[in-house]
């Protein structure tokens, strides 16, 4: 039976936008970053969680077809792909703060729910996020 998820991806229209923005702007690091010819396999993580990547995958042959890449770039440039990812953290209110001051996409500001308080953001190709701060 399947015990963990070790990988899943993110959409992404240029891989060296997309480290600058889950890097430099949102914190995680790289966990791999590796040449296949005809595909450039990257990967971030969060520092010092080593049980889970996400795979900032080009949308462009030869993982779709040039057709369906074109395609796909439409439906996430308009945020029609739904939610990509969800991360944590303890302080949403200094994230908040911090992503302000780096020009993030805040589509919502910190609004408290049942599990806690959250805001949401785009990432600049237009995928959807959410960081919590869970409820204790």
């Amino acid at each position: 039976m399947i015990t963990s998820i070790k990988i899943s991806s993110i959409y992404v229209f240029d891989q060296d936008e997309a480290v600058d923005f889950y890097v430099n702007k949102l914190g995680l690091e790289v966990s791999a970053d590796l040449d296949f010819g005809p595909m450039r396999w990257l990967t971030v993580r969060v520092p010092g969680d080593h049980s889970r990547d996400i795979l900032l995958e080009k949308v462009a042959p030869p993982s779709l077809s040039a057709e369906n890449a074109a395609k796909m770039k439409e439906l996430i440039s308009a945020g029609a792909t739904g939610f990509a990812a969800g991360f944590t953290t303890d302080d949403i209110h200094s994230t908040y703060r911090a992503l302000q001051t780096k020009d993030v996409e805040i589509t919502q500001e910190p609004v408290e729910q049942s599990y806690g308080t959250d805001i949401a953001l785009r990432d600049p190709f237009g995928n959807q996020i959410r960081i919590t701060q869970m409820a204790h």
